[in-house]
């Protein structure tokens, strides 16, 4: 393998070549050949002259050749800083400098490692973007393999159903069904953000008229909550309105997280209330349940709240959450 040539000891030994050779040269010229070639003695004056000229030279020489070099510098170091600019401004990986072998001075060396650098973290991305698609296999199929014991687990449910049973047992078998369409509900929410997290649900934004969205989300939902005995506040504008370019599949998506969270963990405060601000143009949806803190809404609203906050992100949406002993309450605005 060929040796590192190094740059700037090549232009430090230009340049001290033409800072000394010169001038030895003309000292030995003055010493051995003190005679023109008529033989007479070259005088002072004349000596003084060459002196001169030779000392110009040397300094003209000294300028154009640290101008090339500091000219030559900066080219190859902007060619790697253009590249380097190219990739943070397209977010994207820069294609590798040319480096030549053959010279392997300390820019070509600094060019190599950048092309390393590149090197290593394609093959990480390809590594982790590996990693992701069997990532989200895994979780598709094992969501899909649950379902049948799920399914049969039920069946017996419903058949000790039918049996003779005693009070306490009843209540047992509820609790289990109970408990079953939980981790179902479970597996959908982890199955949905794995594949929205991989780009399986489509995003199609379009201008939404946000009250008209609300009005037909909280209609859908209005006999869920009649019939588990929550008081519904609607304040909704039937001539004012806003509009938000998003996806309406997934703000709807949203909207049945929220309230689907007001039935689970804050049911036993038997009241939602659902606004519309026009002027400020956000959602607030707000409950009297336990609040956030209490363990049930910590534990069980994670995998929902975070696909839920994902396509608020995606939207350039944001959540705000307030919560206390007395209730929780939801802003959706812009972020």
């Amino acid at each position: 393998m060929r040796q590192n040539r190094s740059l700037f000891r090549r232009f430090l030994k230009v340049h001290f070549l033409f800072i000394f050779l010169p001038p030895m040269v003309l000292i030995f010229i003055s010493a051995f050949f003190g005679t023109t070639a008529h033989g007479t003695k070259v005088n002072t004056l004349n000596l003084f002259y060459v002196t001169l000229l030779l000392f110009g030279f040397i300094i003209v020489a000294f300028v154009v050749i640290s101008w090339l070099f500091f000219l030559r510098l900066r080219r190859r170091l902007t060619r790697l800083q253009e590249v380097m600019s190219f990739s943070a401004n397209h977010h994207s990986f820069p294609e590798p400098v040319l480096v030549q072998r053959d010279r392997m001075d300390e820019i070509d060396q600094l060019g190599d490692s950048f092309n390393w650098m590149i090197q290593q973290l394609q093959d990480s991305r390809k590594r982790e973007a590996e990693e992701e698609l069997l990532r989200h296999r895994l979780i598709a199929n094992l969501s899909h393999d649950l379902r049948t014991p799920l399914t049969i687990l039920r069946g017996h449910v419903t058949k000790l159903n039918k049996e003779p049973i005693s009070l306490e047992g009843q209540h047992s078998l509820t609790e289990i069904n109970h408990t079953i369409t939980r981790v179902g509900d479970l597996m959908d929410d982890l199955l949905s953000y794995t594949l929205l997290t991989a780009g399986k649900y489509p995003f199609e934004p379009a201008p939404t008229d946000m009250v008209r969205l609300v009005r037909a989300s909280v209609a859908a939902w209005y006999p869920v909550f009649e019939d588990n005995g929550i008081q519904l506040e609607v304040d909704l504008p039937s001539e004012k309105t806003f509009y938000w370019r998003i996806d309406p599949k997934w703000m709807t998506r949203v909207l049945d997280n929220v309230f689907q969270n007001i039935l689970r963990h804050a049911a036993e405060g038997r009241y939602a209330n659902i606004v519309a601000d026009v002027e400020q143009e956000r959602i607030i949806v707000a409950d009297r349940g336990p609040g956030m803190d209490n363990s049930s809404y910590e534990h069980g609203a994670g995998i929902g709240l975070s696909t839920a906050m994902y396509m608020l992100n995606q939207m350039k949406l944001n959540a705000d959450f307030t919560s206390n002993g007395n209730g929780t309450s939801v802003t959706i605005g812009r972020a």
